[in-house]
């Protein structure tokens, strides 16, 4: 898989295995136990997520469950979530507060985002994967938001990947300027890293 036009069509094969996986409600929620059961124990406050579009996994539910979870420690935490907003001059994702029942406005893509909160910055963050390969890479939809803002970002948040097990490439080649993810969920578990 080496050519862009490959990669194109893998994706768009990937996206329509997604969207008609006849299980994916009980595959979501297989992946909601793990990423709660993963969350457990992160020293994480502010976490950067994603709003799902096309048959992506929603990590909202789990990471509602994560913030609420921290009012109820021994010590409570403020914990706070993160969408991403598109910097459309730098082509690179800012990421603004969301909690349930914010206000929300479409942006650029069509893609709902925080309307007027303010900036925040993860120490962890969530990206969708329309593909994962061996080695911790992902295969995204190829505008390369992701990579420019992990590029930009300092210090650099863990990054973990979401997927379903549909999703798995196993001779997805990396590119120069991919950046290994540092962990990969799916609804079987953790798949990256392997140990």
């Amino acid at each position: 898989m080496d050519t862009p036009a490959d990669k194109h069509a893998l994706r768009k094969q990937l996206v329509e295995q997604r969207l008609n996986l006849p299980d994916r409600l009980q595959r979501a929620d297989l992946l909601q136990r793990v990423m709660r059961i993963w969350l457990v124990g992160r020293p994480d406050t502010v976490i950067g997520a994603y709003w799902p579009i096309k048959g992506e996994f929603d990590p909202l539910p789990a990471l509602h469950r994560w913030k609420e979870d921290g009012e109820l420690l021994d010590q409570p935490q403020l914990r706070r979530i993160g969408l991403p907003v598109v910097d459309k001059l730098h082509k690179t994702l800012k990421f603004h507060a969301w909690f349930p029942g914010c206000p929300m406005e479409e942006d650029a893509y069509g893609i709902p985002k925080p309307k007027d909160t303010e900036v925040i910055v993860p120490t962890l963050l969530f990206v969708p994967c329309v593909g994962y390969g061996p080695g911790g890479y992902r295969l995204g939809y190829g505008g390369g938001f992701y990579d420019r803002t992990l590029a930009k970002l300092a210090p650099r948040p863990y990054t973990v990947g979401l997927g379903f097990t549909c999703g798995f490439v196993p001779e997805l080649d990396p590119e120069p300027h991919d950046v290994p993810l540092d962990a990969i969920l799916n609804d079987n578990g953790v798949v990256w890293p392997v140990g």
